[in-house]
């Protein structure tokens, strides 16, 4: 056998060993348990086995040009990532597979109906998290009905890839391939910092320090490119993500004011279903002079309840925290990375205190 299918079924058996592990864990949960593990183990599978190594790909004569293109500049993002980044360097993103769908898994973030805590599940390796994940759009609607059912809210959206925390290799997906570059270089940017660095059970934590490295690795990433019109859009569309969290982060606060107060339940739905329209309506007020913002439109087409805020909130509020750790150490990831590591040995509030968080 070659030496590329050799590394393939090398990498199939890791997988195997891993997952297998994750079905002797979930040997111990409950029927329905067993059954979501059985559903990621065969998702994982499925995508490890539509995998092949970039530089094959790049070499034979049947790969469209589009994607031949895409794939060189893959490569070149991953050693940026390693290189100029200080991320982890390693076999990831170093394959390809196309899933033929949208979406590698669809995640499923719930909330009570008058509290804006989310709802977390328990994983090996990955601990305890505020969402959780199926590879079929069906299967999470089905668990989405059977949250609503019990009387929460829901959120379910698809996502474009998912990180295994460097117990395996993950590869490039046809998911993460946009019509702009940057963002497959944010997505392996975010991937790669799960995979440097994950604190067990602060999902919070974990997807803002994702997201900080993600956003200061795509600003050194453009520059690189001497591509200053990339930059200016990229810097224009951060201002319109932050106006839109702020929105949020607003609205929530006056949802959490609500939900403490001593009255009714009813007299609270009444007043989450103004506080929720207010929202909207500050939306529109504020997308007219601000056009980066008018870009979050279609995302106020659907249900906006508590946890459609949440899902915002895991991977944003702790973001402005973040970025005022990094500009303290000079912008110099070396010195952010040792310094979030410290963190990440706290305890979980003491994390918040350090981070000067509410």
């Amino acid at each position: 056998m070659g030496a590329s299918a050799a590394t393939a079924v090398s990498a199939m058996l890791r997988s195997v060993r891993v997952l297998c592990l994750l079905a002797l864990a979930a040997g111990t949960t409950a029927c329905a348990d067993l059954h979501y593990y059985g559903q990621s183990i065969g998702g994982h599978l499925d995508v490890m086995m539509r995998q092949a190594a970039i530089p094959e790909l790049l070499e034979q004569s049947g790969t469209p040009e589009k994607l031949r293109h895409q794939l060189r500049e893959a490569l070149d993002i991953r050693d940026f990532a390693s290189q100029q980044l200080a991320l982890p360097k390693n076999s990831s993103y170093r394959s390809y597979a196309d899933i033929e769908r949208p979406y590698v898994v669809w995640s499923v973030v719930a909330t009570p109906e008058l509290s804006l805590r989310p709802r977390s599940w328990c994983f090996p390796f990955a601990g305890c998290v505020n969402y959780r994940g199926y590879f079929s759009r069906s299967g999470a609607e089905r668990f989405g009905a059977s949250l609503r059912d019990e009387g929460l809210d829901v959120h379910i959206a698809g996502v474009c890839a998912y990180s295994t925390l460097g117990w395996l290799a993950d590869p490039v997906l046809n998911t993460m391939l946009g019509s702009r570059p940057e963002l497959l270089a944010g997505t392996i940017f975010h991937e790669l910092a799960h995979q440097l660095i994950y604190v067990q059970d602060d999902s919070d934590f974990n997807e803002a320090f994702a997201t900080t490295v993600a956003r200061e690795g795509l600003r050194r990433w453009l520059r690189s490119q001497g591509d200053g019109a990339a930059l200016e859009d990229f810097e224009t569309r951060l201002r319109g993500q932050a106006a839109f969290v702020n929105l949020v982060m607003t609205t929530r606060a006056e949802l959490r004011a609500l939900y403490q107060r001593t009255v009714s339940d009813e007299i609270k739905r009444v007043e989450k279903a103004r506080i929720l329209s207010t929202f909207r309506s500050r939306f529109e007020r504020k997308k007219g002079g601000l056009k980066a913002l008018a870009a979050y439109t279609p995302w106020f087409a659907g249900e906006i309840n508590n946890a459609r805020l949440a899902a915002v909130a895991t991977y944003h509020q702790q973001v402005p925290a973040f970025e005022r750790l990094l500009h303290h150490g000079g912008s110099d990831l070396s010195t952010f990375y040792r310094a979030v590591e410290r963190l990440a040995r706290l305890m979980r509030e003491e994390r918040r205190q350090a981070l000067d968080l509410p």
